[in-house]
């Protein structure tokens, strides 16, 4: 069963938080940083939990780390390393927040040298989910095969956000160069 079809089966109370992702975030291309830089935040916290619960909490991390704003999150010092940590409204996992706190670093050092973390994505790709997997695990913290693999996969990059006879693909296809190149 795809992600696609898992949806008509939620109760819909359930169905409602995740179609309205499903038809207007997964797969779609991000051009903004700071989204970028928010989906793999998100990526990143939902290890070993659900993805409904990190859509459940997206309004909360997005005020916890201050609108992904990358430069803000990257400057990060101890007293946000423990606000954040005690702060319910997200996950409270020390290697999950410093993951962050050294990824936004990172991602400026990329935007210093390729003027974008969009950029950088799009220098390295196509290529393979494992060459992916490799890359991210050079640069970045807490970036195992799912949760690159689902990170790109919801940005595009690689293929798999929605079945061939989904609506949502067909709409991103033909609206997106990037998005069609990784289906070829």
């Amino acid at each position: 069963m795809t992600y696609c079809d898992a949806i008509k089966t939620l109760p819909p109370e359930r169905r409602e938080l995740h179609a309205a992702y499903h038809d207007r975030h997964y797969g779609f291309p991000l051009h903004n940083d700071n989204e970028l830089f928010c989906r793999l935040v998100l990526e990143i916290n939902q290890a070993g939990l659900s993805w409904e619960l990190m859509l459940k909490k997206e309004a909360e991390f997005r005020q916890a780390y201050d609108g992904f704003d990358i430069a803000k999150v990257a400057a990060y010092g101890e007293a946000d390393r423990e606000r954040l940590l005690s702060d319910a409204g997200i996950v409270r996992n020390r290697l999950k927040v410093d993951a962050a706190i050294s990824n936004a670093k990172t991602i400026l050092t990329l935007q210093d040298s390729h003027g974008s973390f969009e950029k950088w994505l799009e220098s390295q790709h196509p290529q393979p989910k494992e060459d992916w997997v490799k890359l991210f695990k050079k640069q970045f913290r807490f970036t195992g095969g799912e949760i690159v693999g689902e990170f790109l996969m919801s940005i595009g990059y690689l293929p798999g956000a929605h079945a061939e006879d989904c609506p949502v693909y067909h709409e991103i296809l033909k609206h997106d160069p990037l998005w069609a190149r990784t289906r070829s």
